[in-house]
């Protein structure tokens, strides 16, 4: 069992930056492989970053935030991050973080809502124009 408390939302221009963080309860928090998801008003929730539980190089990104956006984990303080730069209108919704005990190996594992079973309660990036 973990518990996901998302923080780090808030309101910046075009081309600005934001850091999200999700603090994670539980002692086992560095077995989990972690992600980050968004969801914008309207439309379904989006995979967004994912990372895998025993190394930064193992990472993943949808294609439209590559090179602006960077996941890093720190296992000992049980907390997940995601440095948003250069961030763009359409980057507006609820960011969530979410984990899995599932051992991905594809960007499609990595990527996929239902592999994930524990979810934080979100928090809003609007990015104004």
């Amino acid at each position: 069992q973990v518990l996901l408390v998302e923080s780090g939302g808030g309101l910046v221009q075009a081309g600005g930056s934001l850091r999200l963080s999700c603090a994670a309860s539980g002692r086992t928090f560095s077995r989990y492989v972690m992600g980050w998801f968004r969801q914008a008003p309207g439309k379904e929730r989006e995979f967004v970053a994912a990372i895998n539980w025993d190394s930064d190089d193992n990472t993943y990104y949808r294609d439209s935030v590559k090179g602006r956006f960077t996941i890093s984990r720190d296992n000992a303080k049980n907390t997940l991050y995601l440095q948003m730069n250069s961030l763009k209108p359409e980057d507006t919704a609820v960011y969530y973080c979410a984990a899995t005990y599932e051992r991905c190996s594809t960007y499609g594992c990595y990527a996929e809502i239902r592999n994930y079973n524990y979810w934080g309660q979100g928090t809003q990036v609007t990015v104004s124009s």
